[in-house]
């Protein structure tokens, strides 16, 4: 009886002393080890909200996609007793239907592993349903989000991509970083002694989701026009690259934004990465003759030139002792504005500009945000560059090439900006591509007209008059479209780089204004380096303005203009 007793009180001892171990030394240890059997923890996938044109159709969107993993170890078929495990070849046999790979290849991707083997990725939602019909034990699917561009090259320009690692690396993708990540946060579940999850534990927003989608003002119909027309008329001219635009000037918002060549940012990584930027936002050109319209509305302002009057071109003329000609190496005579605008004459836009003060000009210039970065949304934006005031005012050569359109440079996105502004009465709007987040399938509603007054609209009134001239008689013909008034101005501009300019090489432009009799829409068509002896504005530029403006007279259901003759009937064939 000592004995047992004795033997009793040991087992005691050593159970409180086993019992004292497991809480006081290990017990955290143990603690931490049930939690984490205990509780689930649910980390964000990362998802990113959609983004749409504005008519809603996809631009960029997540979709689900898999891993398969394989576990050979836990290898089970449906009415298999529990303690089989099959062979790798079963396994084998039964995915190289659904999976549509040989049986060889994935035999020997199972190879002798126990467990761990990533079978295959970027699985689309309906093959991972086959893979989960067949009902296999040991086989792990693991969703992630996996970014599609449904329009391709369409919106790449603007839009940007992500990486492999869903970094992203250009456009809104990049600049829209924060406003493009879904409101995720990570939560846990309490699980049951089976694992199934309970609702304990969840905190009160822990699985809200948003469903806001980015809208952006861009549309997808004139898009794809501008693009198509842009690349034909690259590829016929064997030009560096080429941009166009298209911008409400009511309110900044761009309907287009095409520029070639592009990029396909389901591929990113095939192409080079010097097309993964907007060079229409962030490179600079000297305009050239398409600026004559902003440089006479400003001569109008501080009614420095008579509206009716006229102005004697030579052909030529020197100042500073530079020479300066027109393009053609001709005069024409004594010739109103409309006329300078139709010929497009250097000298008589010298002379106009020079009835300015220097000051003055170069104040009006830097009022115009020439040399400031534009208040877009679009990422990358630059500000141009113009001389220093006191460089402008010390001779007269600086403001005569500025009449001209030379000597300073800014972006495209910027000379479409200036042009808006004299189509929608002198106000300065923000060229911007996005709407805003809006939930499920709600649009946003046209934007409201803004921008701050900078020229009497009398005077953009005039300069506008007499762009439609350069439709009807000058240069820009080539945009005539029966029974609509639009207004135009062509420009071929030498090309400079670092500050000389290159032989040969030249910027042929157009902008376009519509329609006349009320100035809502502005088109930009810039071709960079065409080649060949006959590459002007008129050749380059405007059919691919013509074709994007014909498509806009249809999507934005735009009335014509004054009533279009009947074509006559032919004849009855006897």
């Amino acid at each position: 009886m000592v004995a047992v007793y004795l033997l009793l009180c040991a087992a005691l001892v050593g159970l409180g002393g086993r019992l004292a171990w497991l809480q006081l030394v290990e017990g955290a240890q143990l603690q931490a080890k049930a939690r984490s059997h205990q509780t689930l923890k649910v980390d964000p996938l990362g998802e990113r909200r959609t983004v749409v044109d504005r008519m809603g159709r996809l631009v960029a969107i997540d979709e689900e996609r898999f891993t398969l993993w394989a576990h050979p170890q836990y290898f089970n078929f449906p009415n298999d007793p529990p303690q089989r495990v099959r062979p790798p070849a079963d396994v084998a046999k039964a995915l190289s239907v659904v999976l549509a790979q040989p049986v060889d290849t994935l035999r020997r991707a199972l190879g002798d592993h126990k467990s761990g083997v990533r079978l295959a990725t970027n699985l689309d939602p309906e093959t991972a349903a086959q893979v989960r019909k067949l009902g296999i034990s040991g086989l792990d699917l693991d969703p992630y989000p996996q970014r599609i561009y449904p329009q391709g090259g369409l919106f790449a320009n603007v839009v940007g991509f992500l990486n492999s690692e869903r970094q992203p690396q250009a456009g809104l993708e990049q600049s829209r970083d924060r406003d493009l990540r879904r409101q995720e946060t990570p939560f846990t579940l309490r699980r049951g002694a089976d694992g199934t999850p309970l609702p304990d534990g969840l905190r009160p927003g822990s699985l809200y989701g948003d469903d806001l989608r980015l809208q952006l003002t861009l549309d997808a119909r004139l898009q794809l026009v501008a693009q198509q027309a842009l690349a034909r008329q690259v590829k016929q001219w064997n030009a560096k690259r080429g941009a166009a635009l298209v911008i409400d000037a009511r309110n900044g918002e761009l309907l287009a934004l095409a520029s070639t060549p592009t990029y396909d940012p389901n591929a990113y990584w095939k192409y080079d990465p010097g097309l993964f930027r907007e060079w229409s936002v962030q490179d600079l050109y000297e305009p050239g003759s398409t600026f004559k319209p902003i440089n006479l509305a400003l001569a109008l302002q501080e009614k420095v030139i008579d509206p009716k009057g006229t102005i004697y071109d030579s052909g030529q003329l020197t100042i500073g002792g530079w020479p300066i000609f027109n393009a053609d190496r001709s005069g024409h005579g004594s010739i109103d504005f409309p006329t300078i605008l139709q010929v497009s004459s250097n000298v008589a836009m010298v002379q106009a500009m020079a009835q300015m003060n220097r000051d003055r000009y170069w104040r009006w210039l830097h009022n115009l945000g020439i040399d400031a970065v534009p208040d877009t949304d679009l990422p990358g934006a630059v500000a141009g560059q113009l001389k220093t005031r006191a460089d402008f005012t010390a001779g007269a050569i600086e403001p005569a090439t500025a009449a001209f359109g030379q000597g300073f440079s800014l972006t495209p996105l910027k000379l479409l900006q200036l042009h808006a502004m004299l189509a929608n009465g002198g106000r300065l709007v923000s060229p911007h591509i996005t709407r805003g987040l809006r939930s499920g399938d709600a649009l946003a509603s046209k934007g409201t007209p803004t921008g701050v007054q900078l020229l009497d609209p009398k005077v953009t009134r005039t300069v506008i008059d007499w762009m439609e001239t350069v439709v009807e008689k000058g240069s820009g013909k080539g945009l005539q479209i029966p029974g609509y008034r639009i207004g135009g101005k062509t420009g071929t501009a030498q090309k400079a780089h670092n500050g000389v300019y290159i032989p040969g090489a030249r910027i042929c432009s157009f902008v376009a204004v519509l329609p006349i009799e009320d100035p809502r829409y502005v088109v930009l068509v810039v071709v960079d380096e065409p080649q060949g002896g006959n590459a002007y504005g008129a050749t380059v530029a405007v059919p691919v303005a013509r074709q994007i403006v014909e498509a806009l007279l249809v999507l934005q259901q735009i009335p014509p203009s004054r009533p279009v003759a009947a074509m006559a009937k032919p004849a009855p064939a006897r």
